[in-house]
């Protein structure tokens, strides 16, 4: 099936009008190929939640678009309740999607997901606004999403991107980039992601600028230009001092002053003025 995405281009999400379970084989492949503790299909099919979402939403699926909208949403309630994986029936989801660990991630009724796209625990492809069209996220093909990611609105994730964990995405995203922080914001390049074809939880851990090192070194810089100014006003002040002590004394400026620590006398003058 294809599906136009918000940005107008058309986008080949095949999910609805094909047979319910006639990828299944492929899915489980590709969760295979994701996820290094995978070890058999057997134990994909049997013990990976996000493996068990994505079937019943296909379910779910089948039954939204022949209009058993009730039918629809209590297969996909059925689904939270026993994954932790909350996917509205309408969410278009193409070939090869992996939810990886699961737990608390929802997808929206107007998202729309590319093929080969996976997402982390905790992860949110929500709605900004209360109209009945498009207000959720389109996810190209390729996409990783981090744990507790955030994707808000009707905005289109390029395809390839890297969206970090934590991070709330709420304005598109170019192509094949790495995003992380609130609000996201690009860190590694398209071509350094195309050359990195892993990144865990869709996050460069390697190239992410540290805040809390980069404020200490911009505090120790204040710091440091702080101590050079109060060392300069405390030679101007003492050069100040000096000068005015020296002008008092009546010793010219650079000569100094001699002090062989002994005391003239003070003279008392004797007479009747003196008595007095």
């Amino acid at each position: 099936m294809r599906k136009i995405t918000s940005s107008g281009k058309r986008a080949d999400y095949t999910t609805a009008g094909v047979p319910v379970f006639k990828h299944l084989r492929e899915e489980i492949d590709g969760i295979m190929a994701r996820d290094p503790a995978a070890r058999s299909r057997a134990e994909v099919a049997l013990c990976y939640p996000g493996f068990h979402a994505i079937v019943m939403h296909r379910v779910a699926r089948y039954c939204w678009d022949r209009r058993w909208h009730l039918m629809a949403r209590a297969v996909s309630q059925i689904a939270r309740a026993l994954t932790g994986i909350e996917i509205h029936p309408g969410a278009t989801i193409g070939r090869r999607f992996f939810i990886d660990h699961g737990m608390g991630v929802v997808i929206g009724e107007t998202a729309e997901i590319g093929d080969d796209v996976m997402l982390y625990h905790g992860v949110t492809l929500g709605g900004t606004s209360l109209n009945q069209g498009k207000r959720h996220p389109t996810l190209e093909s390729g996409v990783i999403v981090g744990a507790g990611a955030k994707v808000l609105g009707a905005i289109t994730i390029g395809r390839g991107a890297r969206v970090g964990a934590n991070a709330v995405v709420v304005a598109d995203v170019a192509p094949g980039i790495a995003v992380v922080g609130i609000p996201a914001k690009a860190v590694v390049t398209r071509d350094r992601v195309e050359t990195q074809k892993f990144m865990p939880y869709g996050t460069p851990c390697g190239d992410i600028p540290d805040p809390v090192a980069r404020a200490l070194n911009g505090l120790l810089d204040q710091v440091s230009t702080l101590r050079r100014r109060v060392e300069e006003l405390e030679s101007e002040r003492g050069d100040a001092h000096n000068s005015s002590v020296y002008e008092t004394s009546g010793v010219p400026n650079g000569t100094a002053r001699p002090d062989n620590g002994v005391r003239e006398p003070v003279s008392v003058e004797s007479g009747p003025a003196a008595s007095c």
